[in-house]
């Protein structure tokens, strides 16, 4: 594979649980690939480490292109790349910067303690009202879902029996095909509509909610309140119970690792890592621009061009991990690349870590006898979404 070769991007795997074949022959021999995306647009891919960890946490990479911007990653423009959230949040420098500071208190390890015990509370009521259904289930629906959206809407004073409305407004923000135009303009306006009303409620009857806290004690304004609120309802539910799905899907595929972790709980932390490390539906990566001349890998990047920075692929790459391709449940240290690095690595990545631990931790107590109700080759991907995902997960267990 010569650099110059344009593949298609995201790169077609058939397989949901395993690598596409083309990240471990560009790591090796293209690690700064010429794609094109869905839309037509031109992108550099990069599926290395090293090369993914320094572009993320290069200050002069920004979100956005320096008119402002985004790529269209998919047929349609639109979704959360060209949303008036994207456009309204500071996206780099000092302003992002003070946005985070801003936020940060509400995601801090003592905040994580506070709320365990409520998340575990609710993942023994979410397994009570699956099991009483029956010995099957989606657990993904039935469970992945569920759970972090109640901590979302705990976190930011909305009602949880909202959550249907956030699943669809998210689905079309991170929609790359799935959805047209007109759809994705319309929920987005409906999603703004709704947030607004909330805030202005907030303004009313301040909560202790995080939201209520950016109303009374925040320079914000509301749009950037409202901004807000949508970017960590989409961040916070979304990929979250995607990951929960496909955590348990990979530890249920090979049954022996569900068992060693009966055997020794201990390990649920650091399995948890792994299954971020893991993942080979992570989505489409982060879009990045620069605005000068850039050199990575070994090849120098043009001002201007869209850089997609796969982590994904990068948490495959064996000089970063011995064994990579190995699923080591024990793997520490494990500096993988999930939730991203430097200023725009994941905000709520305590509060995922939690939830995943804690959603485990519970499955494993409760559900000892869990199992994949079809085989791993039968499970099926949701397409077309800028998140990566499963579209169900169907499991069984013994009563």
């Amino acid at each position: 594979m010569s650099e110059r070769t344009a593949l298609q991007y995201p790169i077609p795997n058939d397989a949901v649980l395993d690598p596409p074949a083309e990240w471990a022959e560009l790591r090796g021999k293209c690690p700064v690939a010429h794609v094109t995306f869905a839309s037509g647009d031109p992108a550099t891919l990069l599926t290395r480490y090293e090369d993914v960890k320094a572009t993320l946490a290069d200050p002069r990479f920004t979100r956005t292109s320096a008119d402002g911007d985004s790529a269209r990653v998919g047929e349609e423009s639109g979704g959360v790349l060209d949303s008036q959230m994207a456009s309204v949040l500071p996206q780099h420098g000092e302003a992002h910067l003070k946005w985070r500071r801003t936020l940060n208190k509400w995601f801090t390890a003592k905040r994580m303690a506070a709320l365990r015990p409520g998340i575990t509370a609710m993942a023994d009521r979410l397994v009570d009202e699956m099991t009483a259904q029956g010995d099957t289930a989606d657990l993904k629906a039935a469970f992945g879902f569920p759970l972090p959206v109640w901590v979302i809407c705990e976190i930011l004073g909305v009602p949880e029996d909202d959550r249907d409305k956030f699943s669809y407004w998210s689905d079309t923000l991170l929609s790359m095909t799935r959805y047209t135009q007109d759809e994705i303009v319309a929920a987005q306006t409906a999603f703004h509509v709704y947030l607004a009303g909330h805030v202005a409620a907030k303004r009313a009857e301040p909560g202790d909610d995080l939201l209520s806290e950016l109303v009374t004690d925040s320079d914000m304004s509301d749009a950037e309140i409202i901004a807000t609120g949508q970017g960590l309802l989409v961040a916070g539910h979304e990929t979250t119970a995607n990951m929960i799905a496909k955590m348990a899907a990979m530890l249920l595929a090979d049954r022996t690792r569900w068992e060693a972790l009966l055997a020794d709980p201990k390990l649920i932390r650091s399995a948890v890592e792994e299954s971020l490390r893991m993942d080979v539906n992570a989505g489409f990566g982060m879009v990045r621009y620069i605005d000068r001349e850039f050199e990575v890998g070994g090849s120098v990047i043009e001002p201007g061009t869209t850089v997609v920075c796969s982590m994904a692929a990068a948490n495959r790459d064996e000089a970063a991990f011995d064994d990579a391709h190995a699923m080591d449940l024990a793997r520490t240290p494990n500096p993988h690349l999930a939730f991203g690095a430097g200023a725009h690595s994941c905000l709520g990545q305590a509060l995922a870590r939690t939830e995943l631990q804690v959603a485990l931790e519970v499955l494993l107590r409760r559900l000892p006898s869990l199992e994949l109700a079809v085989a791993p080759g039968d499970l099926q991907r949701v397409e077309g979404l800028l998140v990566g995902g499963m579209a169900a997960v169907p499991v069984r267990w013994r009563t």
